[in-house]
């Protein structure tokens, strides 16, 4: 049996001696890279964090003690020291979350993994368990992977140290990176730090100094270990950082030292206030592939073959993300007001094309979604196109901000809004299915969902070119399916995909659902049912043209990857009353719920969204036979009967 087999729960860890503690490091990061590489996961940033989180685990009690992680990404060997080795399915339906997640296990409390909230979850913890006289009990934050960039960070410093009676340990994990190389002013001083020569020169000597005296010089050593951290990390400047927080802090300390790393840890535990523990580590420690990984060390990984680290998936049609970053680029080469803005994601969201082409023209705001919007507004008031490209899911971080920053003032900017609607395997926090209903009702928004490749270029084109309030362009995660083309275009601007002699059903596709219309047509079709599919392409304002083919159908069905509540379909609902038609509007789309990883197709169809569900639907609402709305007779259309031995697939159209 492995060292790692013997581990249930982080007590385990207490017998163990120094040479099988550092055996066990091997084993989870072998563990990692091989587990990690047949499902895919957050590789780079779990490697750098073993000795990190054996050390937590041995020095504190959880879940007496609160773990809490930013982002929860750095979780998986938390996982695997309290109980969870089953990573067969790791990010899988009814497999273990790449996320911390209550349900899974008592030691996790934060499942959300938007960063840089972390220090505020803490901040509450701790002074509740001050309030509450659980003096005993410790909060350990673990602050890594650029979360320090995010505005939310120092909301929650400044009020921390504000009231120094708590137990609140705060682990920087400084390995100078979020998903590619951390910016801003933050990260270039702690850079200056981690390479800084005299403090490396120092540490060194010291240590050397105190080992030539043998047992009794090393003991002294590993005493003096927080007074000579305090003195080298002054000596170094750091007090610049730090001296105005009234702080206690301790570092910087190698993280893939693991007797040191306990004992800096014990002293932040046993000081019985407020302490930043200064920790350095190495994404992708262990596995060469991932450190010399210039692009994000192995941030993120599909499924890749360990000894090479190349991906195992087929290259197949090309990526959403793809397709927008050279379309950004030849309309950059010919409009010098474009500008690209990201926060943190230069290469996840394909600004990395336009930098390429024009660093200046590029702007990484660090994990700070609201500033990164607000600059955009002030880049647009100076004459400039701002593109802010994120994930649809951090969107939800800067609505204020979109709001009152750039809607408010008129600004021409364009939203780009990657990994739109469902997601699949990064669960509640990721899925990007918020947007349509937060942003549709911003006055003066203008929001299009594009269908395949070419309707993305062509509506990213129409973006840029306004510059009177904010537009948006929103995608889902993956690659971009066949290029559907219209039968016609209406005079303002509506695709209409399929046509059908009788007017039965008009079906409102948004997106990439434009493909599942379609489909739920041909089913249909079969049971005599004349189905319209539509893709307004610009969905926010609702186009006149679609107001007035609903008026001529029986029942509307809107199709969208986002929210039910407060959808594109209530917004049509509300447009057909406004202009007085009476065409009842059956709206699907994703429940107003959390859910879980799974694959995106899984999450789908137990959504109702599959093309076989939706048309068995249709034609119970067309029949009147038990689905609500029922849709309405028009005047001079056909009857549709049943055959009483086969009520749908029976289905006819008599005139009698």
């Amino acid at each position: 049996m492995s060292l790692l087999d013997r581990i249930r729960g982080p007590r385990d860890l207490d017998g163990l001696s120094q040479h099988e503690l550092e055996a066990l490091v091997a084993e989870i990061r072998a563990f990692l890279i091989r587990e990690v590489s047949r499902t895919g996961g957050h590789l780079g940033p779990n490697l750098g964090v073993v000795e990190l989180t054996m050390a937590m685990h041995r020095v504190f009690r959880s879940p007496r003690d609160a773990f809490v992680f930013d982002t929860g990404h750095q979780s998986y060997v938390h996982k695997l020291l309290t109980g969870r080795q089953d990573f067969s399915r790791l990010r899988q339906k009814g497999g273990i979350a790449g996320y911390p997640q209550r349900a899974e296990s008592e030691h996790d409390i934060v499942e959300s993994s938007h960063a840089s909230s972390s220090l505020s979850w803490a901040d509450g913890i701790s002074r509740a368990f001050d309030i509450t006289g659980q003096h005993d009990r410790s909060v350990v934050a673990v602050v890594g992977d650029g979360a320090l960039t995010g505005g939310m960070t120092w909301e929650a410093l400044n009020n921390i140290s504000d009231d120094n009676s708590r137990r609140l340990v705060i682990v920087v994990n400084d390995n100078g990176r979020s998903y590619a190389p951390t910016i801003g002013g933050m990260a270039r001083f702690l850079n200056g730090v981690r390479t800084q020569r005299s403090y490396r020169s120092l540490r060194g000597t010291s240590e050397r100094l105190f080992s030539h005296l043998g047992r009794p010089g090393r003991a002294m050593y590993r005493g003096v270990r927080g007074a000579t951290h305090g003195f080298l990390t002054r000596f170094v400047n750091n007090e610049v950082l730090y001296s105005n927080l009234d702080i206690k802090y301790l570092g910087p300390i190698d993280g893939h030292d693991l007797e040191t790393l306990e004992e800096a840890l014990t002293q932040a535990r046993d000081f019985a206030a407020p302490v930043i523990v200064h920790v350095i580590t190495q994404k992708g420690q262990g596995f060469d592939l991932a450190v010399n990984d210039e692009a994000d060390q192995f941030h993120a990984v599909g499924q890749i073959d360990p000894e090479t680290g190349e991906s195992l998936s087929s290259a197949g049609r090309p990526a959403w993300t793809s397709v927008f970053a050279d379309e950004l680029v030849s309309l950059a080469r010919r409009d010098d007001r474009i500008v690209g803005i990201t926060a943190a994601m230069l290469r996840p969201t394909g600004l990395d094309r336009l930098a390429a082409l024009d660093a200046s023209r590029v702007l990484d705001v660090g994990i700070a979604e609201q500033h990164a919007v607000t600059t955009a507004a002030g880049l647009a008031f100076g004459g400039l196109h701002p593109v802010v490209a994120i994930y649809a899911t951090f969107m939800n971080r800067a609505f204020d901000q979109v709001l009152m920053d750039v809607a408010l003032h008129r600004a021409g900017v364009t939203f780009v809004l990657d990994r739109a609607g469902v997601t699949g395997p990064d669960g509640p926090s990721h899925h990007g299915m918020w947007d349509l209903a937060l942003l549709q009702f911003v006055p003066g928004i203008r929001l299009a969902a594009p269908r395949d490749a070419a309707r993305l270029e062509e509506e990213l084109r129409e973006a840029v070119a306004v510059d009177d309030g904010p537009t948006v362009i929103r995608y889902p995660k993956g690659s971009v399916p066949n290029q559907l083309d219209a039968v016609r275009r209406t005079d303002d601007g509506v695709d209409v995909l399929v046509e059908a002699p009788h007017r039965d059903v008009l079906i409102i596709a948004i997106g990439a659902f434009a493909h599942l219309g379609v489909d739920v047509a041909e089913r249909v079709r079969a049971q005599g049912i004349g189905v319209t599919v539509v893709d307004p392409r610009w969905v926010v304002p609702v186009a006149a043209s679609i107001v007035e083919m609903a008026r001529d159908h029986r029942i509307v069905i809107t199709l969208e990857d986002g929210v039910r509540v407060g959808g594109i379909g209530t917004r049509v609902r509300q447009e057909l009353r406004a202009a007085g038609v009476d065409t009842a509007v059956d709206e699907l789309g994703l429940p107003d719920a959390f859910i879980d990883h799974a694959e995106r197709g899984e999450i789908l169809e137990e959504a109702g969204l599959s093309a076989q569900a939706i048309a068995r639907n249709i034609v119970q609402q067309v029949l009147g036979t038990g689905r609500v709305p029922v849709a309405r007779p028009l005047p001079g259309e056909p009857e549709l009967r049943i055959d009483a031995d086969d009520a749908v697939d029976g289905a006819r159209r008599t005139t009698d």
